[in-house]
């Protein structure tokens, strides 16, 4: 029987699930999407995500992939799944791709942003993470861009994983202030589980004087996920952005 494979962008507020991937007795963005894709479609369907946001993380556009037995209409997809998800998920667009095409593993490039508020905002108390001090953004940078230079980040992931490698190329890691918020920005081909908090929590570190930046090239030549030892609350973080080849795309 032939099939239909398509990619799903879409975007959802972390803070009531415990992340993106379907676990026993855990709530998650995954099941969600999957429960109001099997209604629409009629019948059971399987998902499967550009990657696994922890829980609390954010995400302003994400895709999955799953296989349909016939041919949608994106409008009216769009339209039927953001009637049935919860408030906190939108479906943005839907397009047909080669029936090989894996969301996760056809991914290039894959960006966040992590989000500080420089003084306390009610309305971004669950979107950004509240740090009322004046750290030193000339020496984040500086050590942001030291990342550059490195392809083993295992001082920065989780020590549980099943990863078989700690191996990612970073494009760009960057800091910006725009009024009372800082932005950090970082792109690479892949990430290790809790690797962007764990960076930004160190940049911190160095941008209030708790780490020079040497202290910073130490922690990464050490491999080592004890020599990190802060790391940023999940709710200022957010899955930006993902690149894909065009060839993918029907």
């Amino acid at each position: 029987m032939e099939k239909f494979r398509y990619f799903l962008e879409l975007a959802y507020k972390g803070t009531r699930y415990h992340g993106w991937q379907i676990q026993k007795n855990a709530h998650s963005v995954q099941a969600e999407l999957e429960k109001a894709i099997s209604i629409i479609l009629g019948q059971p369907t399987s998902i499967m995500g550009s990657g696994r946001t922890d829980t609390g993380v954010h995400a302003s556009q994400m895709f999955a992939h799953f296989d349909a037995p016939k041919e949608l209409i994106e409008k009216d997809f769009i339209k039927k799944l953001n009637a049935i998800v919860p408030k906190d998920i939108a479906g943005y667009s839907l397009k047909r791709v080669n029936e090989d095409a894996h969301t996760r593993f056809d991914a290039i490039w894959r960006s966040y942003v992590y989000k500080i508020s420089l003084r306390k905002n009610p309305f971004e108390q669950e979107y950004s993470w509240v740090f009322p001090k004046n750290p030193d953004i000339d020496k984040m940078n500086e050590a942001a861009s030291v990342l550059l230079n490195y392809k083993d980040f295992q001082c920065f992931s989780r020590v549980k994983t099943d990863v078989k490698h700690f191996n990612c190329k970073i494009k760009e890691a960057y800091w910006e202030q725009i009024d009372r918020q800082l932005l950090f920005h970082i792109t690479a081909n892949r990430f290790l589980r809790g690797m962007v908090r764990a960076i930004v929590g160190t940049l911190i570190d160095v941008g209030t004087g708790k780490l020079s930046i040497e202290q910073f090239v130490d922690i990464l030549e050490s491999k080592d996920r004890a020599q990190a030892k802060s790391s940023a609350p999940a709710h200022g973080l957010y899955l930006c952005k993902i690149i894909y080849p065009e060839k993918l795309f029907i």
